[in-house]
């Protein structure tokens, strides 16, 4: 379609509902409060025609089509296990949306998430996928300069790498006994970020000490770049779990991307 056509056609629907779609400029053209509410709707009739169609086609039995997946920002574990979907299964286009933030899964038109920690949604069904223990960890180098920490009351004299929630912009209390310890202000702080990443290659350059969680220290902690430390006194387990619409038919594409994390977590 030309714009020239489009631009009629958005004029015709503002008329017929009688509200306005899109803010407009010279410069730019945005969606309205009524255009997002409007579009939400529209996209969900699509996703449960898509589904229909799915259901009773004799044929769809091969997964296919493009699946909307939100995930959190964990690193690199959870790009190799996506990585190797994709591969696994070409025909399936994921459209993915990295973000730590607490998405509305039905509202927004997702087919599925990924998430840590219990989240309570009668909409939803659940499949938990695995637990992670959490770890304080640091570059050997670090620890030959600064000493090993044999308690958390050591932890005041150390460098800490703190993370910052991005939903709740609080800092992450690390998970540790003594309460005295607990709060991330009771720690010296030499790096504040909200990117688990950026704590890890902070970490890995010496920088100080970060509490992240095993997967994304796995690789590091196996090589001898990293080392953990005071391992029995941290008393935190995250749990992955991945989460689609009670109310949707599950798609071939669904089932066979559930399947495949449930498998390899």
């Amino acid at each position: 379609m030309s714009p020239s056509a489009i631009g009629k056609s958005i004029a015709r629907l503002e008329q017929r509902l009688g509200v306005r779609l899109f803010h407009r400029s010279t410069r730019s053209i945005n969606l309205t409060a009524e255009g997002e509410l409007f579009l939400g709707r529209c996209q969900r009739v699509l996703h449960e025609l898509e589904a229909a169609e799915l259901e009773l086609s004799s044929s769809s039995g091969e997964p296919r089509g493009k699946l909307r997946v939100s995930v959190p920002l964990a690193g690199q574990f959870l790009f190799s296990l996506l990585s190797g979907f994709a591969k696994r299964y070409p025909d399936i286009h994921l459209e993915l949306d990295f973000s730590d933030r607490l998405v509305d899964v039905v509202e927004e038109g997702f087919d599925a998430v990924i998430r840590t920690g219990v989240l309570d949604d009668s909409r939803l069904v659940a499949r938990r996928l695995g637990a992670f223990r959490f770890l304080l960890v640091g570059a050997p180098a670090y620890f030959q300069a600064q000493g090993e920490p044999r308690g958390a009351g050591d932890l005041g004299a150390h460098d800490c790498l703190l993370y910052r929630v991005p939903s709740t912009g609080k800092l992450e209390r690390w998970p540790l006994p003594d309460q005295a310890h607990n709060a991330a202000q009771n720690l010296r702080v030499a790096l504040i970020c909200n990117n688990i990443d950026m704590l890890l290659n902070a970490a890995l350059a010496g920088r100080g000490i970060a509490c992240l969680p095993e997967f994304a220290v796995k690789a590091s902690l196996d090589s001898g770049e990293l080392q953990a430390v005071l391992t029995e006194e941290v008393t935190r387990t995250i749990h992955f779990s991945v989460l689609w619409p009670s109310s949707r038919f599950i798609t071939p594409k669904l089932r066979s991307f559930v399947d495949f994390i449930s498998m390899r977590m």
